[in-house]
């Protein structure tokens, strides 16, 4: 599935681009969506052939000169072009090994009684979360999944007013902070290939996103409507996990409602 990881990515972002983005005239007959190959091979001031044998997997090695003129040509940003780097110099990653969250953390978490906090793993399920994290996402078929809550759970576009903006981050995410061969990434690529036609359309997309902070919406079934930041934040002791806490704005109708949500859900 991963055989071919540069070619791919190279392929899908050259689909996004359209000539005009570039300072190319779009030209009355093109059969492709995006970019012809010669033409990223011409931006990037590569050979025709070499750009070939780089999308059919034929060359493995480009140096990391090329990567840059290469992201350069297809319009990437930093985030895109770090991945496309280590998609061409692949660090050696140790063995993964079950998930487990530090008690140190989860009893800083458990202090923070009006701010929710969740733990994430290597693919985003809910590793560990403090009371008001808990009640934030309670009440889903996935409720400790939110990669499968997103594309999965019937009410998620209710959840998240902002389904589609949600969606792109979440899938962005999964690609960018996890290892192609983990076999619990495998697995669930699998399964939401399989049964989320959305998942797939983004997926092949090939986008790439290091939120580390982001305003976003929810519609929670017991309080309404919450606009909530959120950090993200590695837990250096754990490769792969993110600490994410959520904060409304002070005095706020969300900061009312979140407030509402931790009496409700006290116990």
């Amino acid at each position: 599935m991963y055989s071919n990881a540069i070619g791919e990515f190279l392929k899908a972002r050259r689909a996004q681009v359209r000539p005009e983005d570039v300072d190319l005239a779009p030209g009355t007959r093109r059969r492709v969506s995006g970019l012809r190959r010669i033409e990223v091979a011409l931006l990037a001031g590569v050979s025709t052939d070499y750009y070939v044998r780089l999308e059919q997997g034929r060359e493995r090695n480009p140096s990391p000169q090329v990567i840059d003129a290469l992201a350069r040509a297809l319009d990437l940003d930093e985030e895109a072009r770090a991945y496309l780097h280590d998609l061409a110099r692949p660090r050696p990653r140790p063995r993964a090994r079950k998930e487990q969250v530090s008690p140190a953390l989860v009893a800083m978490m458990a202090a923070w009684t009006s701010t929710p906090a969740v733990v994430l793993g290597r693919c985003m399920n809910v590793l560990a979360h403090n009371q008001l994290g808990e009640a934030l996402f309670a009440g889903h078929t996935y409720s400790n999944d939110l990669v499968r809550l997103v594309f999965l759970d019937p009410d998620a576009r209710d959840f998240y007013p902002d389904w589609e903006r949600v969606a792109v981050n979440t899938v962005g995410g999964l690609r960018s902070h996890t290892d192609p061969d983990d076999q619990r990434l495998i697995r669930t690529v699998g399964e939401l290939s399989l049964k989320s036609e959305d998942f797939r359309r983004l997926w092949a997309r090939h986008d790439i996103r290091q939120k580390t902070r982001e305003t976003k919406r929810f519609r929670h079934p017991l309080v309404g409507e919450l606009t909530l930041t959120y950090e993200s934040l590695t837990v250096n002791s754990a490769p792969g996990q993110q600490l994410v806490v959520y904060q409304a704005d002070p005095g706020s109708p969300s900061a009312e409602a979140l407030s509402l949500l931790g009496s409700l859900t006290a116990r």
